[in-house]
């Protein structure tokens, strides 16, 4: 520990420039953390703050758009619905469509087709909650593109007008896109392409996206259900990829933060392994005069524990202080605790691997031909 110090304080040039190279690496951490954050928050907030268990889709849909492509029946539902492990079983619609406010703006949405009064429909923070045919409760972001209450959306091609009605107390997004909740009749009437005026088939009222799954207890027996209903199921985490480009986002956001702790694990790596070269000759003077191997070890792992460990806490500190100022603004971007903890603690863990593999050479210095080595 004392030698360790010492060479902190003499050699400290270099000791900073490293730290400031693992700073700079836990910069990226957080930064990444927060951007792999900011795009489950907005491709799956509202999948993620919903009272679902699972949801049954159709059975064989491929899961990447899942929502969009299964079509689940009113017969499903109630098989779903009579069995004793399953609370609640609800039909719910998703569609994403293009729409503009009366004035002419253009706004995205994805529609929820939700029964009114179900364990589906989000609490109004504003406004009211869904009690005629053509309401919607819209996600709170909206009212940063100018929507307010008792505006009229206008759906694109259907022409189909819905009246804002209500707004939720936080950010609803599926697939990048603001989500708005409206009665599921009126969602099967836009499903089927039914333009305003006209007469919708019978049948489209007894159709949805998916089947909306809640446990009496936990999580209900999906396999049995499955079976019966003739449905396929995933736990509402699961049901995550079945968002619009979600699996190809999470992949390389997880390819980048690989490559980055690898990059760090080989940077430290070097650093002491050069590092460790250099102090050869004063290594050799311990060992003959009686050092054990262990003492050695753990003198260069302390040295190295102090390094990152301080550098990886400046890095987390500045990442945080420029991640507050991304967050809220146009950019997917979400400070949580959990990823920004866990990279700090990984990103450590690695370059203490780094370091070790680097000091392992120490176990091997001859006293006597490191002593001679310039004779």
């Amino acid at each position: 520990m004392f030698l360790a110090l010492r060479e902190l304080w003499f050699a400290r040039t270099r000791f900073l420039l490293m730290g400031a190279v693992v700073a700079l690496i836990s910069i990226l951490v957080v930064i990444l953390s927060g951007l792999s954050s900011g795009l489950v928050d907005d491709g799956v907030s509202s999948l993620r703050q919903s009272s679902v268990d699972s949801f049954a889709f159709e059975e064989g849909t491929k899961t990447d758009s899942a929502f969009s492509r299964s079509v689940v029946t009113r017969e499903q539902a109630d098989e779903w619905a009579a069995r004793p492990d399953v609370a609640d079983a609800e039909l719910m619609g998703n569609a994403i469509v293009n729409a503009h406010t009366g004035s002419g703006a253009p706004v995205d949405l994805t529609l929820y087709g939700i029964t009114p009064g179900s364990f589906l429909e989000p609490e109004a923070a504003q406004g009211h909650g869904l009690t005629g045919d053509h309401d919607v409760v819209v996600s709170a972001t909206l009212q940063d593109e100018g929507i307010a209450l008792g505006d009229t959306i206008v759906l694109d091609r259907v022409d189909t007008e819905l009246t804002v009605v209500g707004f939720t107390s936080e950010k609803r997004t599926f697939g990048h896109v603001d989500v708005a909740y409206l009665p599921l009749s009126t969602w099967q009437e836009i499903h089927a392409g039914t333009r305003a005026g006209e007469t919708t088939d019978p049948r489209a009222y007894d159709e949805a996206s998916v089947v909306a799954l809640r446990g009496v207890d936990g999580m209900p027996d999906l396999a049995a259900g499955d079976a019966a209903a003739g449905t396929t199921s995933t736990s509402l985490e699961e049901s995550y990829d079945s968002s619009p480009g979600f699996s190809a986002e999470m992949m390389t956001m997880s390819m980048i933060k690989m490559f980055l702790y690898a990059i760090s694990a080989l940077v430290v790596g070097a650093f002491f392994s050069i590092w460790t070269v250099q102090r050869t000759r004063e290594l050799a003077v311990l060992r003959a005069m009686g050092s054990s191997t262990g003492f050695l070890l753990r003198d260069g792992l302390i040295q190295a524990a102090i390094v990152l460990v301080g550098s990886v806490l400046v890095g987390v500190a500045l990442g945080l202080a420029l991640g507050s100022q991304l967050e809220g603004g146009g950019m997917p971007f979400a400070l949580e605790a959990r990823p920004v903890v866990d990279g700090a603690l990984l990103l450590t863990a690695l370059g203490l691997i780094g370091a070790a593999v680097a000091i392992v050479r120490i176990t091997r210095v001859d006293p006597l031909a490191a002593l001679g080595e310039n004779r």
